[in-house]
């Protein structure tokens, strides 16, 4: 019954999953959660803790909804081709990033965060102040979001030497 209902539904709303809805022991089953987070990555929320660590159902959740990283334990939230894949599928959206759930170091990885910001600029906010200081981040951050809104402006979260720096402020 719960797979039936999960395959028809998943999740319509983040906080309105029909694993929400689940035992504990089909919340810890493989097949259950997987073809939960097929329909939406959301439904990662509310597996078990196993299963959240496990890389496939993690992988399968993030190329559904990038955000679903937010659920990652440390260890996938380090791991590079998780992260990437959820960079892919994701956005910032009021103020909630992918790089922000991500690790220290993958966040100081300079290849890792131009790919990055080249989706969405708004992730410099997120990245470490040695990459927050680095020309060609920053300037790639600025072209691809510059001021959206009147209350975000991405040159906001670059250092104080490239906030002075003419071709970037330009």
């Amino acid at each position: 019954i719960v797979m039936e209902a999960v395959k028809q539904d998943g999740c319509e709303f983040e906080y309105e999953c029909v694993l929400g809805y689940a035992s504990d022991r089909l919340k810890d089953d493989h097949d259950i959660v997987m073809e939960a987070v097929k329909q939406n990555g959301y439904a990662l929320g509310y597996a078990s803790n196993r299963l959240k660590n496990d890389h496939g159902i993690f992988m399968e959740a993030v190329k559904k909804n990038g955000s679903a990283l937010e659920y990652a334990s440390d260890r996938l939230q380090d791991d590079h081709d998780i992260v990437t894949e959820a960079v892919k599928n994701g956005e910032c959206i009021l103020g909630n990033c992918i790089l922000e759930y991500a690790s220290d170091r993958l966040n100081d990885d300079h290849d890792f965060v131009m790919e990055a910001v080249k989706h969405d600029g708004s992730s410099l906010e997120y990245v470490s102040d040695r990459l927050k200081d680095d020309h060609d981040i920053v300037m790639e951050a600025v072209k691809q979001d510059g001021c959206e809104f009147e209350y975000e402006c991405v040159l906001g979260y670059a250092s104080d030497r490239l906030k002075d720096d003419h071709d970037i402020v330009m």
